[in-house]
């Protein structure tokens, strides 16, 4: 089993929560995202945050550009490894 994980990069926690929430409608996926806040370097106010949208694709069946452009609907984008 292997341990692939799609970071997807959004730009609060609202797009990031309605990302999360959409990822098992469109792409079937069973296992919950994890939501973490990314304080940007040097900036303490929280509205300066990103927010990352972590979730395991240990069967490797999501598709990096599809990701992508999903991320981007909300204006963010996919990292890569």
């Amino acid at each position: 089993m292997s341990d692939v994980r799609h970071v997807l990069v959004l730009p609060d926690r609202d797009a990031a929560q309605e990302a999360a929430e959409e990822l098992a409608e469109r792409f079937g996926v069973s296992e919950e995202p994890q939501l973490v806040r990314d304080a940007l370097a040097g900036e303490d106010d929280a509205e300066d945050a990103q927010w990352l949208v972590v979730l395991r694709d240990a069967e490797e069946r999501l598709d990096a550009a599809e990701l992508d452009a999903f991320a981007g609907e909300w204006d963010g984008w996919r990292e890569e490894p």
